[in-house]
């Protein structure tokens, strides 16, 4: 394959990327772009957290000028969330470089479906430099996201919550579905296979966002953020987001016991207790659990994360709530996250866990089967 320098000399680029496009000598992918003498660096474009990635989740924030090169940095977190004509007015091509987590709600996957639509249409080609899938990209997870729920924590209809790809797949599979794709190519990784953890890469582990530490963190991502629609905790504001879920007037042991009595494979939730320095519940005592994955081979995080959830309702049917919507009338954020309102409506049923999940189970093989034309390694 030709080289991307190559390939981008004498254009002007426009570079999508967060503190997670950095090369194996740890310089950054800003600095080397702005390096190069055939390519002119003439925008920057920065997603949730900015481009640092210094700021928490949900703060939106407009657009800037770095203060090193003297160009614009776009936000694509603020008053837009897809950049419009005069954002690329300067741009001959656009390069994306971010680590992403495979989770369809983890909004970097949203910036980069938004991107490649606007690349579409200004007639801009796309550079997608691949990184690897952090759990190796073998397993993908149900259910899929359902037209009329897409948002800024699922942007593609038909996603599901994992979708086993890494991001260069992902862009390839969702331009496939635009009735006039972009001019897009992806770069590929030298001797990555699927299978291969993160650690197996040798690539330094660099927060993809403030509140993803770890590779325990992205372990269990897919499933313990749903407790972000609801009045639990889901570990913001300790050191271990999304592996802690409570609240205070949850007993730890109590909801350690229910959990396990499921008896499901690869998990094991311990009793813990925490305040959280800020989010939900800042400063007060809150009981609960942590979760550990034991077996990541036979670990399903979407299903665990259901199940940790009807825990807490079958236990405390009075205290627990799905949060209402943010806007009057609006969706109700349980419903962004899931993909539709099977959850809010039927996990509360006596059998509503396994209908969903015999569902969801359905929906994964489906797009296992729907992914083989986009897979890049074996």
């Amino acid at each position: 394959m030709q080289s991307l320098e190559a390939q981008l000399r004498g254009r002007r680029v426009g570079l999508l990327t967060n503190p997670t496009g950095v090369g194996g000598s740890f310089r950054t992918t800003v600095e080397l772009c702005a390096e190069l003498p055939s390519v002119r660096l003439s925008a920057l474009f920065a997603c949730e957290h900015g481009l640092r990635g210094e700021r928490q989740a949900g703060v939106r924030f407009e657009d800037e000028r770095h203060p090193v090169l003297d160009i614009p940095v776009y936000s694509l977190y603020g008053t837009r969330k897809k950049p419009d004509a005069g954002m690329l007015a300067d741009v001959d091509a656009v390069l994306f470089d971010i680590q992403d987590t495979g989770v369809r709600f983890y909004t970097y996957l949203s910036t980069l479906t938004y991107m490649i639509e606007a690349c579409a249409e200004a007639g801009r080609p796309l550079f997608v430099l691949d990184r690897p899938h952090p759990l190796g990209g073998v397993k993908a997870e149900g259910g899929l996201l359902q037209p009329g729920y897409e948002s800024m924590v699922g942007a593609a209809a038909g996603t599901p919550y994992a979708t086993g790809m890494t991001i260069g797949e992902y862009a390839l599979w969702f331009n496939d579905r635009l009735p006039r794709p972009c001019e897009l190519t992806v770069v590929l990784m030298d001797g990555w296979q699927r299978g291969m953890t993160y650690a197996d890469t040798g690539l330094p582990w660099i927060l993809p966002s403030p509140n993803v530490p770890t590779i325990d963190t992205v372990r269990v991502y897919a499933g313990t953020c749903l407790f972000e629609g609801t009045n639990l905790s889901e570990g913001r504001g300790t050191t271990r987001p999304f592996e802690l879920i409570g609240a205070p007037w949850i007993d730890g042991e109590r909801l350690a016991r229910r959990f396990a009595s499921y008896g499901l494979p690869g998990a094991h939730a311990h009793p813990m207790y925490f305040s959280p320095s800020f989010s939900k519940h800042q400063g007060e005592l809150c009981g609960g659990i942590q979760l550990f994955v034991t077996d990541p081979d036979s670990f399903e995080a979407v299903r665990t994360g259901l199940t940790l959830v009807r825990c807490v309702q079958e236990l405390y049917p009075n205290e627990f709530q799905f949060l209402p919507p943010v806007r009057e009338g609006g969706r109700q954020f349980i419903e962004l996250l899931t993909g539709d309102s099977l959850v809010l409506r039927t996990l509360g049923d006596d059998d509503g866990l396994e209908r969903i999940m015999e569902r969801y189970d359905e929906e994964a093989q489906t797009w296992m089967q729907e992914r083989e034309a986009y897979i890049l390694y074996k």
